[in-house]
C-alpha cells in the first residue's frame, strides 16, 4: 500500500518538477491556454478548473452525452475516487474518497456529500439527479465546507443547467434501446426582449429494466419511469440588478424489485416494491452590482413527496413451509427552504491596496421531514417528524502575495440544531455550533498551477430512533474531517498533454459509522436494528491523476486513476466485536477510467469509454464485498447538418457487477435460515440502442 502511494507521490512530484523546469514557446502556451478553459460554477468567484485549488472533475455536455446518461449514477463510475450505492431503483447514495451514506430507512440522515442542482440544495435527495438540459457535471473531492457547510464533509456534486436566452442550444432528442427503453428530451429558449430571456426543458425516461419476476410473469417490476421539467426566466430589473427565476418538477415512479434468493435477475416477489419521488421546487436569485461588488440574494423552496417500499421476504406467500411474508414501506414528506445573502467584492473594494478580494455571506436552511412507515411486523404504523435547521456565517479572502502567489482563506461558522418526535413517545432536541474552512496557497508558473491546502469539514450529530437501541448507542457525535492536499495542474512534457494530479490525507475525528444488528424472530425471519455510532478516528488517504491528450486533430484521449486507502479504528460493532482497524465501506482501492474519442471522418466519430473499480466492502457491519469490475461502453456518432445519430452500447461485454450488497443474515427459508449468505443487487447488463438529436 505504502509503495503504491509512494509511486503515485513520485509521479505527482515528477509532474510538478517537470512543469517547473519546462519552457514552452508562445505557440505552445496558446495551445494549452485554449484547451482547459473550463469554467467552474461551484465557487464564490468565476474561475477555471486549472486555477482551482481543489481536486475536481468537470464533465461537459458532450462528455456526458457519450455515456447516454439518464441519471448521475450513469456517469459517477468515470470519476476517480467516487462511488455510489443503490439499494433502490437508482444509485442515489454517493461516496467521495470513501465517505458517504449507503442507505436510508427510518433513521434521519445528515448527508456527507452535497448534491446541488443550480441553486437547489438537494443533498440527501439524489433520486432527483436526472441529467437533462445539463451544461456540465462538477464533482469536488474533499471538504467543501466554506461553500456548502455540513452537507459537504466529503465533497460535492453539482449539476449546472444550460443558460437562459437565445445563446443556449435548442434541440429535441429521442433514444430507444433494448429492454423496451426509450427517452425523449427537448429544450428551447429565446430572448423575450433585449433584457429578458427564457428556457424550457422537458425529459421523459422509460425502461422495463433487467429483472424478470417469474412468479408474476412480468419483466417490468424493476422499471424506470421518470419525467422532469425545468422552466427558467432571467433578465435585468434595472441597470444594476439581474433576476433569475426557476421552477423544477420531478415525477419519478420507478419500481424496486431487485433482490433474489439466488442472486440473479429472476425474482419471486408477490408484492414488488416501488421507488417514487415527486418534487416541486422554485428558486430566485438576484444580483445587484455596486462599485464595491456584487450583492447576491438566493432563495429556494422545495417540496418532496417520497415513497420507498420493498417485498422483504423476496418471495411469494407459500413459497416454502418455513417462509414468512413481509412488506416494508416508507413515505416521506419533505419541505425545505433556503435563504442566502452573499457579497462578493469588486476590484475597487479589494483590501490592502487592492491585493485582497473578499466574500462574506449568511446562509439559512430549514427542513421539515415527516415519515410514515407501514411495516408488516409493526402493531401500528410508525410516524415521526424531524426538523433540522442550519444557520451559517461564512467568509473567504483571496490575497495576491505576489504576481505568482495567492493565499485563499475561508471560514464558516455554522449552527446546527434539530427537533425530533415520533409516536413511540421519543422526543429529541439538539443544538451545536461547528467551525470549518480552508486555507490554500496557490502558485502559478507559466502554464502550470500548484496548490497546497488544509481544509476542515464537519457533519452534524444525530441519534438512532429505533427503541431497541440501548441508551449508550442512542446518540452519536458530530464528525470532523481534516483534509491535507497538494496538487498540480498543467501541460506535461508537451502542450497537448494536460495533467491534473493531487495527493491527499484525511484525518477524520469521531468517524460516523453505519452498522446494524440482526434479531431473529420466532418465524425465522430477520429483524434489523440500524445503528450509527462513532469510531475513534478514520484515515482516508490517496491520490488522483487525470490526463487529457490531444493526440492529433482527430483523436483525443482521457485517462484517470484514483487510489484510496480508507480505514477506521477504535470501534465496537453492534454484536460486541471490537474493531481495532477495518477498511471503510464503499472504498475501492483503485478506480480508473479510459476514454477515447476518434474522428473517423469529418462526420463520423467513434468513442470508447472504459470504467474500472477494484474490490470493496459493501458495509462496515459485514464482510460481503463487491469484486473488481471493468465495464466497456462505446458509440458511433454520425453528424449531418443539424442532425446527429448515435449507435451505442453500454456494458458491451455484458459483465455482471453489483450496485448494493448485504450480508450477516439469511433470508432463505430453504435452508431454514441457518446460514449467513451474501445477497447482491445486480447492475444493468448489456444495453444497446440508437439516439437521434436534432438541433434547431
Amino acid at each position: 500500500m505504502y509503495k503504491t502511494l509512494f509511486t503515485l507521490s513520485l509521479l505527482a512530484s515528477s509532474v510538478a518538477a517537470y512543469a517547473q523546469q519546462s519552457n514552452t514557446s508562445n505557440d505552445s502556451n496558446n495551445v494549452s491556454s485554449n484547451i482547459e478553459r473550463v469554467i467552474v460554477t461551484g465557487d464564490f468567484r468565476q474561475t477555471t478548473l486549472d486555477q482551482l485549488s481543489a481536486s475536481a472533475t468537470i464533465l461537459d455536455q458532450e462528455r456526458l452525452r457519450s455515456r447516454q446518461p439518464s441519471h448521475i449514477d450513469s456517469v459517477l463510475n468515470s470519476i476517480p475516487n467516487v462511488n455510489f450505492a443503490a439499494g433502490a431503483s437508482r444509485g442515489r447514495f454517493v461516496q467521495i474518497r470513501g465517505i458517504g451514506e449507503r442507505s436510508q430507512f427510518a433513521e434521519p440522515i445528515n448527508p456527507s456529500v452535497s448534491f446541488i442542482v443550480d441553486e437547489f440544495d438537494f443533498s440527501g435527495l439524489a433520486a432527483a439527479g436526472i441529467i437533462f438540459d445539463t451544461k456540465q457535471l462538477e464533482v469536488y473531492r474533499g471538504p467543501q465546507v466554506t461553500l456548502y457547510g455540513t452537507g459537504a464533509l466529503a465533497g460535492a456534486v453539482k449539476l449546472s443547467s444550460n443558460d437562459v436566452g437565445s445563446d443556449a442550444p435548442k434541440y429535441v432528442e429521442a433514444r430507444v434501446g433494448n429492454k423496451d427503453s426509450y427517452r425523449v428530451e427537448g429544450a428551447t429558449g429565446d430572448d423575450i426582449n433585449s433584457d429578458w430571456g427564457y428556457r424550457v426543458a422537458l425529459v421523459h425516461n422509460r425502461s422495463d429494466g433487467f429483472v424478470e419476476n417469474t412468479f408474476l410473469g412480468r419483466d417490468d417490476t424493476n422499471n424506470i419511469d421518470e419525467t422532469a421539467l425545468r422552466v427558467a426566466v432571467e433578465g435585468r430589473v434595472d441597470d444594476r440588478t439581474t433576476l433569475a427565476l426557476a421552477y423544477r418538477w420531478f415525477d419519478i415512479d420507478n419500481g424496486y424489485d431487485a433482490f433474489s434468493l439466488d442472486n440473479n435477475n429472476r425474482t419471486l416477489s408477490d408484492e414488488p416494491g416501488f421507488d417514487e419521488h415527486q418534487t416541486h421546487a422554485v428558486s430566485a436569485r438576484s444580483t445587484t452590482t455596486t462599485s464595491a461588488g456584487d450583492l447576491i440574494v438566493i432563495a429556494t423552496h422545495a417540496s418532496h413527496n417520497i415513497g420507498y417500499g420493498y417485498d422483504e421476504d423476496w418471495t411469494f406467500t407459500g413459497f416454502h413451509p418455513s417462509g414468512y411474508t413481509s412488506f416494508d414501506a416508507y413515505y416521506r414528506d419533505v419541505e425545505t427552504q433556503t435563504g442566502e445573502v452573499r457579497f462578493v467584492s469588486s476590484d475597487d473594494a479589494a483590501l490592502f491596496n487592492g491585493m485582497t478580494d473578499w466574500t462574506v455571506g449568511v446562509f439559512y436552511k430549514s427542513t421539515e421531514e415527516k415519515l410514515l412507515r407501514q411495516y408488516t411486523y409493526l402493531d401500528n404504523d410508525f410516524a415521526s417528524e424531524y426538523a433540522p435547521t442550519t444557520t451559517a456565517l461564512y467568509t473567504q479572502t483571496e490575497s495576491r502575495l505576489s504576481n505568482n502567489l495567492v493565499l485563499v482563506a475561508g471560514l464558516r461558522l455554522e449552527n446546527y440544531d434539530f427537533d425530533y418526535a415520533d409516536n413511540n413517545l421519543l422526543t429529541r432536541s439538539f443544538d451545536t455550533t461547528m467551525v470549518g474552512g480552508k486555507v490554500a496557497l496557490q502558485y502559478t508558473q507559466g502554464e502550470h498551477f500548484y496548490y497546497g491546502s488544509i481544509s476542515r469539514g464537519f457533519k452534524g450529530a444525530g441519534f438512532n430512533p429505533d427503541s431497541r437501541v440501548n441508551d449508550e448507542q442512542r446518540f452519536f457525535d458530530e464528525e470532523y474531517n481534516w483534509n491535507y492536499e497538494i496538487g498540480v495542474k498543467g501541460p506535461l512534457f508537451t502542450p497537448e498533454l494536460i495533467a491534473r494530479a493531487a495527493l491527499f490525507y484525511m484525518d477524520r475525528k469521531d468517524t460516523q459509522v453505519s452498522d446494524f444488528d440482526v434479531v431473529t424472530r420466532e418465524d425465522g425471519s430477520s429483524s434489523f436494528i440500524d445503528i450509527i455510532d462513532n469510531a475513534d478516528l478514520g484515515t482516508n488517504k490517496g491520490a488522483e491523476l487525470e490526463l487529457r491528450w490531444f493526440a492529433s486533430d482527430a483523436w483525443t484521449l482521457d485517462a484517470s486513476v484514483g487510489y484510496l486507502s480508507a480505514t477506521f479504528e477504535g470501534y465496537t460493532l453492534a454484536d460486541g466485536t471490537e474493531v481495532s482497524e477495518q477498511r471503510q465501506a464503499q472504498s475501492p482501492k483503485w478506480t480508473a477510467n479510459f476514454y477515447s474519442e476518434y474522428a473517423l471522418t469529418d462526420t463520423v466519430m467513434w468513442r470508447v469509454d472504459v470504467d474500472y473499480k477494484s474490490e470493496y466492502r459493501f458495509s462496515d457491519g459485514h464482510d460481503v464485498t463487491s469484486p473488481s469490475t471493468t465495464l466497456v461502453n462505446s458509440e458511433i456518432v454520425v453528424s449531418h447538418g443539424d442532425w446527429q445519430t448515435s449507435l451505442w452500447v453500454q456494458n458491451a461485454f455484458d459483465r455482471e457487477y453489483y450496485t448494493r450488497g448485504f450480508g450477516g443474515f439469511s433470508n432463505d427459508p430453504r435452508d431454514e435460515y441457518a446460514f449467513d449468505e451474501p445477497y447482491y443487487q445486480l447492475g444493468n447488463g448489456r444495453q444497446f440502442g440508437v439516439t437521434v438529436k436534432y438541433a434547431f
